[in-house]
């Protein structure tokens, strides 16, 4: 007995603590699902709504008249354009209720019906307007040829994936740990361990260990995925790649310890934990670039952790950056994850 008292303290708070919320974390089966299948269902659903293939010709209404066959055949000749007859009254319900992007009315010259805020309205009516003044005696001083970007690297589902790493690593890392602790608390189980041999720091680190536990497979999981089945590249260093990963998840990890240092319900955490990551959702280029939103809010976008680490893990796999490159995207994380853990320190409560 004395024996088995003296190894038992061999091990410090810190790595029993982990070893607890290791197996906690294994013995949940939603928490696998979220971890490990749910970022894999999502990247093979997006690469597949996202997949190459030609774009869907824009449905145009031409509408009944002395010319509406003449047109009619001008429009059909142009691969972009799916052109249909009907009548004046049933066209502009179609192009009210989205199912044709523009009408072409039966005066002459003929008029072009569309919605302004509609892209598909102002594509369909460049191609509208080249098909019929072709047809009607314009010549072309050039063809230009058509080249399409179908290469691993340069596609959408490429720009994707290093996302959906990023906005799976944050929405692990936080809720993960955040849940933990406030169910934890709730259940006055942390108020226990006040009397235990166990620091703050010691709870809270075991939180940040047993997630970096869970990072190689998380994380390799979803971009084996996109490289067998999406040929996604990854043209960087793969250690350098596995770097910015826990540079990433450690930066979240901080923010979820924070988040969760004094509420007490699922209510209250979830609430924090949204006003945390909806605007990162948003605004860090998961879906799209980041370039889009305006020179004003730069700033405020590229200071965003989850900005920081898919700019880094896009610039790794697709570009083959080293980590000079990334420097910059690599000190933002690493100063939110110390100002958010040392936070979460003097912030922390038991119960």
């Amino acid at each position: 007995m004395p024996e088995a008292v003296d190894a038992y303290r061999v091990r410090s708070p810190l790595t029993e603590l982990t070893l607890a919320r290791f197996r906690e974390m294994v013995r949940e089966p939603e928490a696998l699902f979220w971890v490990f299948v749910f970022p894999v269902l999502m990247a093979g659903i997006l690469g597949l709504a996202f997949r190459s293939r030609p774009p869907e010709a824009i449905p145009v209404a031409v509408v009944e008249g002395p010319r509406a066959e003449e047109r009619l055949a001008a429009l059909s000749s142009a691969p972009e354009l799916e052109p249909r007859k009907l009548p004046a009254a049933e066209a502009r319900r179609a192009l009210a209720r989205g199912k044709v992007a523009l009408v072409v009315t039966a005066d002459d010259p003929p008029d072009y019906v569309l919605d302004p805020t509609r892209p598909e309205g102002l594509t369909g009516r460049q191609g509208v307007e080249a098909a019929l003044q072709r047809a009607a005696g314009r010549q072309d001083v050039f063809t230009a040829d058509v080249v399409e970007l179908t290469e691993p690297g340069s596609r959408y589902v490429d720009f994707l994936v290093p996302g959906l790493l990023g906005m799976n690593l944050m929405g692990t890392g936080m809720w993960g740990i955040g849940f933990s602790l406030v169910v934890a608390r709730n259940g006055n189980l942390l108020k226990r361990l006040v009397a235990a041999p166990a620091r703050r720091s010691h709870l809270l680190g075991a939180q940040l260990l047993s997630r970096l536990a869970f990072l190689v497979p998380e994380a390799g999981a979803l971009l084996l995925f996109a490289w067998l089945v999406m040929g996604v590249p990854l043209r960087g260093s793969l250690v350098v790649l596995i770097g910015v990963s826990i540079m990433g998840a450690l930066a979240f990890s901080g923010l979820g310890l924070l988040t969760a240092a004094r509420p007490r319900t699922i209510e209250g955490v979830s609430g924090l934990m949204n006003l945390v990551m909806v605007p990162m959702w948003i605004f860090s280029g998961t879906f799209f670039s980041t370039d889009r939103f305006p020179v004003w809010m730069q700033p405020f976008v590229q200071g965003l952790p989850l900005t920081a680490l898919n700019d880094a893990l896009r610039a790794v796999m697709l570009d083959g950056a080293g980590v000079p490159v990334i420097a910059g995207e690599l000190l933002i994380l690493g100063a939110w994850g110390l100002v958010a853990f040392a936070a979460a320190l003097k912030l922390f409560r038991w119960q």
